[in-house]
């Protein structure tokens, strides 16, 4: 670039910037902060990398664990000129529908486990998982048993930003600025599968039996037959990659089953191969009666996501009387988006991205990430499939954690940027969620980065 070009791009820069700051409102952020720090414009991505400001990132975050199959791609390019210039938007209100939606509908429920074969189509996993809150509702009143509202969820568990996904979140710091209570919606929380933080000197066994007797608890202590549901991410990643126990997620399901309570699997960040399985229900062995999808499911080439139910819930659902089911958004099952979806899962087919995930670059990953343990900071490694913690400790034989205004994580993933990779700091952990196109020479140098990063802070806080 001669010094002509890159100094239109300056300018041009300089007036995004300006215009952003000026009138854009940025999804968690700190609004005073867009005052004093310019934002950072990204105006390029391909493969693994996004592009700005004259310089080239790694992004081992694949967006917000989202980008599966890579940015940039063509043929996802060219499939949404060919859908916009056939049907550009068509609603699916009153029995409406598109070719793109019917497929999709019908591929979702061939890949999904169990009875798992009904699709309703929102826009974010927010809007998908307040529809299975309301159809929550609706299952048990034409159940006749109008009683069962109580929704369980867990410590750390993000399900969306909607008034009523805000309260199923285990992070008070998402409920309290906005005036909310968990009893707003009659949502009860429990303690999540996390044993790093709270499984002390109990091996994952009885970790497991810890957990599972603090959500039979709460189930007897609200009375099981005011449970409706209990919502569950298979595996926590917006806490860090909460991964747990292998017996945990069978357990649960079973628990469920025995109280007759409906079990929500959130995959929003899971399904579409993220664990080397299609949906994280196959990875650790359990079904579901209710699933929500989004991330994956576009690789955020559009904004989609689906609702996923089974034979037997829409049979509830559907009662004996005709009667219209009053929830939908304008763009549900929009032609464009889903064509889009269609064409990423063939992608994820055809180039075998969920085998490879499992079998080949999934356990390199871990490996390979796993090593930093050696490293100061660093007190434990999770990792499953193509998504990874790496958890921060002050003491790495007590687990003690860093206050968190000392802010010691953003400072490993300043550190990590400034050596081009981007990764995401979630209180005392960093988060590592790469598109499932990565290369091994690309988690070496995730790895290096890391290290180094790591090296460093560790020598600021000395």
């Amino acid at each position: 670039m001669d010094d002509k070009a890159r100094a239109e791009l300056m300018a041009a820069i300089a007036g995004w910037q300006n215009q952003d700051a000026r009138h854009h409102l940025h999804p968690f952020t700190d609004p005073a902060l867009m005052d004093q720090v310019p934002p950072f414009i990204i105006d390029s991505a391909a493969g693994m990398y996004v592009g700005g400001q004259g310089v080239r990132l790694l992004d081992a975050m694949g967006g917000l664990g989202c980008v599966n199959i890579g940015y940039g791609r063509p043929d996802m390019a060219d499939i949404a000129a060919d859908t916009i210039r056939t049907l550009s938007y068509y609603h699916c209100f009153s029995a409406a529908s598109n070719p793109y939606a019917a497929e999709l509908a019908a591929r979702i429920a061939a890949l999904a486990p169990g009875a798992l074969n009904h699709v309703f189509f929102a826009n974010s996993g927010s809007e998908a998982n307040e529809t299975l809150l309301k159809m929550i509702r609706l299952y048990w009143s034409r159940k006749g048993q109008p009683e069962r509202r109580a929704i369980i969820s867990r410590d750390y568990s993000y399900h969306g930003s909607t008034m009523a996904t805000t309260v199923l979140n285990g992070q008070q710091a998402m409920i309290a600025p906005f005036g909310l209570s968990p009893a707003d919606m009659d949502v009860h929380h429990v303690m999540a599968p996390f044993w790093y933080r709270h499984g002390g000197d109990l091996n994952a066994e009885q970790f497991a039996d810890q957990a599972i007797a603090a959500v039979a608890g709460k189930i007897d202590a609200l009375g099981p037959e005011t449970v409706a549901a209990v919502f569950a991410e298979p595996v926590q990643a917006t806490a860090g990659v909460i991964i747990p126990p292998d017996a945990y997620l069978p357990r649960l399901a079973e628990l469920c089953r025995m109280h007759g309570i409906l079990l929500v699997a959130d995959e929003v960040v899971c399904g579409f191969g993220r664990t080397g399985a299609w949906f994280a229900q196959e990875t650790f062995g359990f079904e579901a009666d209710m699933m929500t999808l989004a991330k994956g499911l576009s690789s955020a080439y559009a904004p989609i996501s689906a609702a996923v139910v089974s034979d037997a819930v829409l049979d509830v659902i559907k009662g004996t009387e005709r009667e219209v089911f009053q929830h939908g958004f304008t763009t549900s099952a929009h032609p464009v988006m889903a064509a889009l979806a269609l064409k990423n899962i063939d992608i994820l087919a055809q180039e075998d991205l969920v085998k490879r995930t499992r079998d080949s670059i999934g356990p390199y990953f871990a490996s390979k990430l796993k090593e930093l343990e050696n490293r100061p900071l660093v007190g434990e490694v999770r990792a499953t499939g193509l998504m990874a913690g790496v958890e921060i400790a002050k003491n790495k034989t007590t687990r003690e954690q860093y206050l968190l205004d000392m802010a010691v994580c953003d400072k490993v993933s300043q550190a990590c940027l400034m050596r081009g990779v981007i990764v995401r700091p979630v209180g005392n952990a960093i988060v590592i969620c790469p598109p499932l196109i990565i290369q091994r020479g690309e988690v070496d140098y995730i790895v290096r980065a890391m290290g180094e990063a790591l090296e460093e802070v560790s020598g600021q806080l000395d």
